[in-house]
């Protein structure tokens, strides 16, 4: 049943206030397929012949309102679900970004998937993220971290 099988590929990231003593991190919620609230890393798939990193700038803003600049590579999540009698395998491609400009909002989210949108501060992260493959992706962040504080 190998034709039942779909490849994914997305990118986002952990995209950091280094400006702010907490160095807080803008997350979004959303709800799931069961109705219920996810606090959740900013990502999305790669739209044309974009890279990851690019991918990860471009969903981090459309999904936050906050630009960001790369600035390293936290590694990949991989996993499957099922959607509509579809097995989907996905590899999100996560990236530790600076905040350089804009605003908290999920206002310009293409796909309207994100109901609200936070900053928390690092520390907090792990505490206040649903999926436990995130929570790894944060503690790869903070081994990396203290090299790209200002």
């Amino acid at each position: 049943m190998r034709s039942n099988t779909v490849e994914e590929t997305s990118a986002g990231g952990i995209v950091v206030d280094f400006s702010r003593a907490d160095r807080p991190v803008a997350v979004i919620a959303r709800i799931n397929r069961a109705g219920r609230l996810e606090w959740c890393l900013p990502k999305g798939h790669l739209e044309g012949e974009e890279t990851a990193a690019q991918a990860a700038r471009r969903e981090v803003a459309e999904e936050t309102g906050v630009e960001g600049s790369v600035v390293a590579p936290l590694g990949s999540v991989d996993y499957w679900f099922s959607v509509a009698g579809y097995r989907v395998h996905k590899v999100v491609h996560h990236f530790l970004l600076s905040a350089t400009g804009g605003e908290l909002t999920v206002e310009n989210d293409p796909d309207q998937e994100a109901i609200d949108a936070a900053w928390v501060p690092f520390d907090e992260l792990g505490s206040r993220l649903t999926f436990a493959n995130e929570r790894r992706i944060v503690a790869a962040a903070r081994t990396v971290l203290p090299r790209y504080a200002p």
